[in-house]
């Protein structure tokens, strides 16, 4: 075998890969130290991109399709290695073929609660997983600040390597969108469509990335946030609060027993105050709706009726003042003396009054015939 076999056969003139995997993101193509002949031919298949780096220097980026390489086609890559009147001779380069399909399911969580600040419950903390889909989108910025100079950058890697980066973007973008507590925690579809938002322009920015999909599939809070929640939504389903009573009359009648009779007492005083609250309401609404027909309605009905006897006992305590009672210090502070004067005078009969237990009450009439004399 001549010496220029030899050489001919240390060019690669053919570059391509098939990728078997399923999770492989990035795939460094191995030369061992071979050179790539002038006028190779590079083979980039539908979901892939080519990228070439010459001396850790970003060069060209091929997309899918059959591609020969010439300077015509790298030209970047030609001003990297200083051809400046075309090039005969191989050429070392390194070549990183990245999966630009859409990797589905990914799962995402924090390790440690979230914390956010909320209008109803103030400071809270929150634990939040799910899964997102995504796709490179940026070759370099992938190679860059993701996958490095990996030679076989698989999903595995990636999950490790994001999930907290993906945390850390999700807690900006919950800060950002100041969505309350009780939304969060029953609104997942809608909290996941709005935080894409936030998130997708993030990651595209730092790591070449775009999340097509983002998705809570569960969003918990501390244990007296839930009861808090428990609280409201029960208040909210109870609604009208005389049928709740009701019913839990009849469930505790149902059951029977000492622990019936001591649920129904207050259910049972619940309703009393109601039905007295009713009452009250029909009495007043039918004196309104009787008092205007008075004069004309009673000359039309019998004056010895019960109805009549009754409307002239209501009128007659109507028309009678109301007895007025004083306190001997109220008397002492009308009558502008001490209370010692005014027990004094209740004591040797001159001023009437009556003990009731152990307080004396006077009348305003006993009062008046006293200052008479």
């Amino acid at each position: 075998m001549s010496l220029l076999n030899i050489i001919t056969k240390q060019l690669i003139e053919v570059i391509e890969w098939t990728d078997d995997s399923r999770d492989t993101l990035s795939y460094r193509w191995p030369d061992e130290d071979k050179e790539i002949k002038n006028g190779a031919q590079l083979i980039v298949r539908e979901s892939q991109q080519v990228q070439f780096v010459s001396a850790g220097q970003f060069a060209d980026l091929f997309q899918p399709g059959k591609h020969t390489l010439s300077t015509q086609n790298i030209p970047i890559l030609s001003t990297l290695q200083g051809w400046k009147y075309g090039f005969q001779s191989p050429f070392k380069c390194d070549v990183y073929y990245l999966n630009t399909r859409l990797f589905t399911g990914n799962k995402w969580g924090t390790a440690n609660p979230v914390m956010m600040r909320d209008k109803d419950f103030g400071v809270v903390r929150i634990r939040a997983f799910g899964s997102y889909d995504f796709r490179i989108v940026e070759a370099p910025k992938f190679l860059k600040e993701v996958a490095g100079t990996d030679q076989n950058f698989r999903l595995d890697e990636f999950a490790d390597t994001m999930r907290s980066r993906i945390v850390s973007v999700f807690t900006e973008a919950l800060a950002k969108a100041q969505i309350p507590v009780l939304d969060v925690a029953t609104r997942y579809s809608d909290l996941g469509d709005a935080l894409l938002q936030l998130i997708n322009p993030a990651m595209r920015e730092k790591y070449g990335l775009e999340i097509s999909s983002f998705i809570l599939e569960n969003v918990s809070v501390p244990p007296e946030v839930e009861q808090a929640i428990d609280k409201r939504s029960s208040m909210g389903a109870i609604g009208n609060l005389n049928d709740y009573v009701k019913y839990q009359m009849g469930q505790a009648m149902t059951a029977g027993g000492e622990g019936s009779a001591a649920a129904v007492m207050p259910a049972t005083m619940a309703m009393g105050f109601g039905m007295a609250q009713e009452m009250m309401r029909s009495m007043q609404s039918s004196t309104a709706s009787n008092g205007a027909a008075g004069n004309g309605a009673a000359a039309a009905t019998d004056a010895f009726s019960p109805a009549a006897a009754q409307s002239a006992q209501a009128a007659a305590a109507a028309a009678a003042p109301a007895l007025q009672v004083l306190t001997p210090e109220q008397a002492a502070q009308v009558l502008g003396v001490d209370l010692a004067d005014v027990m004094a005078e209740i004591e040797s009969g001159h001023l009437k009054a009556r003990k009731i237990g152990s307080s004396w009450r006077i009348a305003q009439s006993a009062l008046d015939e006293f200052l008479r004399g």
